[in-house]
């Protein structure tokens, strides 16, 4: 699977600003509504309960929060990185400041969990990690992050 398939430069966000879990995932759940001309509450409300069943935090200061959607017809990506990293229950307790959202369409066989592990297996890379933090725009993040062999 390749990340380019998955988010492009208005799917990557620098910078954000959020101070809880919820509300990193209303927002991310608002920008995907807009770019998929569909509900920013059902989206949420579709990661918030992939959230309940138990934290998308990773470990290493990474989250991939994802859930199946109504609505959608092909896999969809957006990367934030946050300016400042937010408690978001995390397997090692960590704070979390790169975050990957994936949805998911309805319909989707088993393609999601080649997405799901090729995202976690890039974003786990901590010289890779290391990187995408020291990245200086969405640019160059979207640019790490489709061609990371390149990089």
């Amino acid at each position: 699977m390749d990340l380019a398939d998955l988010i492009g430069p208005d799917r990557v966000v620098f910078a954000a600003r959020a101070s809880s879990k919820q509300q990193l995932l209303q927002e991310l759940a608002s920008r995907a509504a807009t770019l998929l001309n569909l509900d920013a509450r059902a989206i949420f409300n579709s990661v918030q309960a992939r959230e309940e069943l138990g934290s998308t935090g990773l470990g290493n200061g990474f989250a991939l929060p994802h859930a199946r959607v109504e609505g959608l017809d092909r896999l969809f990506g957006l990367f934030t990185r946050l300016n400042r990293p937010i408690h978001f229950d995390s397997i090692d307790g960590k704070p979390v400041d790169l975050v990957f959202l994936l949805l998911i369409p309805p319909t989707a066989g088993s393609e999601h969990l080649g997405a799901l592990a090729a995202v976690a297996r890039l974003l786990r890379d901590q010289e890779f990690a290391a990187r995408l933090r020291k990245a200086a725009s969405a640019t160059a993040l979207c640019d790490l992050l489709c061609n990371p062999q390149h990089s």
